[in-house]
């Protein structure tokens, strides 16, 4: 069978209202994945699944999770049946062993919004097999990186990538009724910074974060951030696919890494 090799991506899977109101990012995550060769599996790391230790969800069918209250009752009806996939579940959980990561398998986890969130966009049929890994908050931002970096040679084997946060993440500071409000100066400097760094393959700099302009006003925790630095481990090459700013500070950008 003939691979070929996908890119990493790094996705803003923003509100859950994204679901049923696509605004730019649903078209854009279409479009790139017309673009990609079917991927044989998914493996996503989303901000919405914290751990201490990092995991890996073996699951044969994993749940759809509505990890979120107070929305629409359409969006609870909406489900992902995309299946796992136990048995490369296993060669991730070797491949982490072999890197030196402790690294456990966690069969009933269900798939949270980071995850069937923006996949409803990119390949709605669910058809191919998803895979879910954690954010181990214990972890720095290298040792993140160096999960995506163990995890990259995947890619030859036209496997997805996926770290899915947001690039800026306040809640706080969103305005809940204007979907095109202004873009705040603050969030609008820290993303063109980030973009800027990867841009001239600063990934330094990024891992280096406390340093970034604005940090705790567009970041005031790093689980929708984190996902970012095991995007960058994928591939060393970044190109921007799509920029857009939603309820004012809220960020959509995707980013890919060959």
């Amino acid at each position: 069978m003939n691979m070929q090799t996908l890119p990493g991506l790094f996705v803003s899977h923003g509100s859950p209202m994204l679901a049923i109101h696509p605004e730019q990012v649903g078209p854009a995550l279409q479009r790139l994945s017309l673009n990609l060769p079917k991927p044989h599996a998914i493996i996503v790391m989303s901000a919405h699944w914290e751990s201490e230790a990092l995991e890996v969800s073996t699951a044969t069918r994993p749940e759809t999770w509505h990890d979120f209250r107070g929305f629409p009752a359409e969006l609870y009806q909406l489900r992902y049946p995309a299946p796992g996939h136990p048995v490369l579940a296993e060669e991730i959980l070797q491949r982490l062993a072999e890197a030196g990561f402790n690294a456990h398998a966690h069969s009933t986890r269900p798939r949270d919004h980071g995850v069937w969130m923006p996949l409803l966009h990119m390949y709605p049929e669910a058809d191919i097999p998803v895979l879910e890994i954690s954010l181990p908050m214990s972890m720095s931002a290298q040792e993140i990186y160096r999960i995506g970096q163990t995890l990259a040679p995947l890619r030859e084997q036209q496997i997805l990538l996926i770290g899915s946060g947001s690039i800026t993440h306040n809640l706080a500071e969103l305005s809940w009724q204007g979907q095109h409000s202004d873009v705040p100066h603050w969030a609008s400097t820290f993303r063109n910074e980030v973009v800027r760094k990867l841009s001239h393959s600063d990934f330094e700099a990024v891992l280096d974060w406390p340093s970034l302009p604005y940090l705790q006003r567009n970041h005031p925790t790093l689980e929708h951030f984190a996902p970012l630095f095991f995007a960058m481990g994928t591939g060393p090459r970044f190109s921007l696919v799509h920029s857009s700013f939603t309820m004012g500070a809220l960020g959509m950008d995707i980013y890919r890494f060959d």
